[in-house]
């Protein structure tokens, strides 16, 4: 528990120091790179946060059809229950630490996550993941902009400034996709 913030939990973070912090989720859409949803929470890791995200757009009435994520999200259960909500998952596999091949078919895979292996070692697949580094631009937007280091204390106080984060960033987005598309018809 932190002394300062009893809501924040202490994490390993990148510098290999170790602080209290909110893992924040900043969900966008690649083309445009508009921010659609945002979430903040205690964990240490991404995995298995997918679904959670996907059911944050459905409740807010966006189902995507394909859902492109970072390689740290990658939890089979995710992948498959994305499956079964007629949503493809595209994420890496992660690497064993025994070599064996991510992309390999395995015993234990039930469809969602077969699928998802063949999805992925395809060259289409492999294009089309390509398309993730659009939107991890918002996330470098953030990290820009001072979300690194909140000057806040308590999950309500955070998740606000990430809000706020959010809507200035898609504000500066929406007028240069306004800008564009005057500079296209002109």
């Amino acid at each position: 528990a932190s002394t300062t913030d009893a809501e924040a939990r202490v994490m390993k973070l990148a510098d290999g120091g170790f602080r209290p912090a909110y893992n924040m989720q900043i969900v966008s859409a690649p083309k445009g790179q508009v921010i659609v949803a945002v979430d903040i929470d205690t964990t240490g890791s991404d995995r298995g946060l997918a679904r959670p995200a996907l059911e944050q757009l459905d409740a807010a009435g966006t189902r995507p059809s394909d859902y492109l994520v970072d390689g740290g999200f990658t939890k089979n259960q995710d992948i498959e229950w994305a499956h079964e909500s007629g949503v493809k998952l595209w994420c890496p596999p992660a690497h064993s630490k025994h070599g064996t091949d991510p992309y390999a078919p395995r015993r234990d895979d039930k469809p969602g996550v077969a699928d998802w292996r063949q999805r992925m070692v395809s060259d289409p697949g492999k294009a089309l993941y390509k398309q993730r580094s659009q939107a991890e631009c918002p996330n470098a937007w953030a990290r820009r902009m001072g979300l690194a280091q909140l000057s806040v204390r308590g999950k309500a106080k955070a998740r606000a400034m990430l809000l706020w984060f959010a809507l200035a960033h898609n504000m500066l987005r929406a007028f240069a996709l306004r800008r564009a598309v005057i500079a296209a018809t002109t």
